[in-house]
């Protein structure tokens, strides 16, 4: 089991910026990817970062590439996301998830482990 908990969500203008983060803990952190989804209301779950377990490897949906980034420091056992340029179509309730490792780029999808999630609001 691996139990992930999000920090960092909040209200903030458009076009300001925020940092999320996620702690993790129960399994040996480096053998997982970590990915970002989010979820509005009224709409599907949807994959926004992941990272491969060394960091090398990155992917990011359409919609925040060049604006989000995420990251990751193993010898803490957290996952970040920074976010900037933050648009009103960005809120939504941010969750991080972890999948074990099998090499190549993040998955978008095929997660197990989730945490509780972090709300984040981006007025107008």
């Amino acid at each position: 089991q691996v139990q992930l908990v999000e920090l960092g969500g909040g209200l903030v203008q458009a076009g300001g910026s925020l940092r999320l983060s996620c702690a993790a803990s129960g399994r040996t952190f480096s053998n997982y990817y970590m990915g970002w989804f989010r979820q509005a209301p009224g709409k599907e779950r949807e994959f926004v970062a992941g990272i491969s377990r060394k960091g090398i490897y990155t992917l990011y949906a359409d919609s925040v590439q060049g604006r989000f980034t995420i990251s990751r420091d193993n010898a803490n056992n957290t996952v970040y996301l920074q976010m900037t340029s933050l648009k009103p179509e960005d809120t939504a309730v941010y969750f991080c998830a972890a999948r074990p490792w099998v090499g190549g780029l993040p998955p978008q999808n095929g997660y197990d482990y989730w945490g509780q999630g972090t709300q984040v609001t981006v007025s107008s």
